[in-house]
């Protein structure tokens, strides 16, 4: 007897029949410059949303929050996102500086996981990211705190045309870049029969130790 979410999930397809290799054997020595293979893979591929990834962070009680942002960069410094340090993934960040991410990309059946420590940018960092942002994605980060409730007095479209005036001369003290420092990245390749391949790059003094995981 199944429940009806249950019959609704039976059966639907998780993956595509034809799916890409992957031979570990081949990977390079560093996480980032395969994460980059995969990426630019996926643009090639037609992926939808490629650079879309889940911040998972920890909240003061230990509990742990997720939520999907944009990758903003990768460096040799590891994995950027960007928001306000006064949203609550900020504020999480502020008190537990350490974030895990996932990207999660069906269409090829793969998915990349990674886990580190994460370091906010420099004011000229986050002035340089925030003006890059379109005039109102900026002025929607200026009109109000990210998460609040709104009142029923508020009109968001009517803060935001109110910040988009003269939006080119402002700046946010709030718009901060972070970096997720790798410590752990797997890659995880799909397989039809369930014998997914998983390479897992763990950090080891200034290089990687690599393992593969049962599926």
């Amino acid at each position: 007897m199944y429940t009806p979410v249950q019959n609704l999930l039976r059966g639907l397809p998780v993956f595509p029949t034809d799916m890409a290799s992957f031979d570990t054997a081949a990977a390079p020595n560093s996480p980032l410059d395969l994460f980059t293979d995969w990426l630019s893979a996926a643009i090639d591929g037609g992926v939808p949303a490629p650079h879309a990834v889940t911040v998972s962070t920890t909240d003061d009680d230990g509990h742990p929050a997720a939520r999907v942002v944009i990758l903003k960069d990768l460096d040799q410094r590891g994995f950027s996102f960007a928001t306000s340090s006064e949203s609550p993934k900020g504020r999480q960040l502020r008190n537990t500086p350490h974030a895990a991410l996932t990207f999660f990309w069906q269409s090829v059946g793969r998915q990349v996981r990674v886990s580190g420590t994460v370091t906010p940018g420099t004011a000229a960092e986050n002035d340089a990211d925030f003006r890059r942002r379109h005039p109102g994605a900026r002025a929607l980060v200026l009109a109000g705190a990210q998460s609040a409730t709104i009142r029923p007095s508020e009109s968001v479209s009517a803060a935001v045309e109110r910040e988009l005036e003269g939006i080119e001369d402002k700046g946010s003290a709030t718009w901060t870049v972070y970096t997720v420092a790798p410590e752990r990245v797997e890659f995880w390749q799909a397989d039809p029969e369930r014998r997914h391949t998983r390479l897992l790059y763990v950090r080891s003094g200034e290089g990687w130790r690599r393992e593969l995981l049962w599926p």
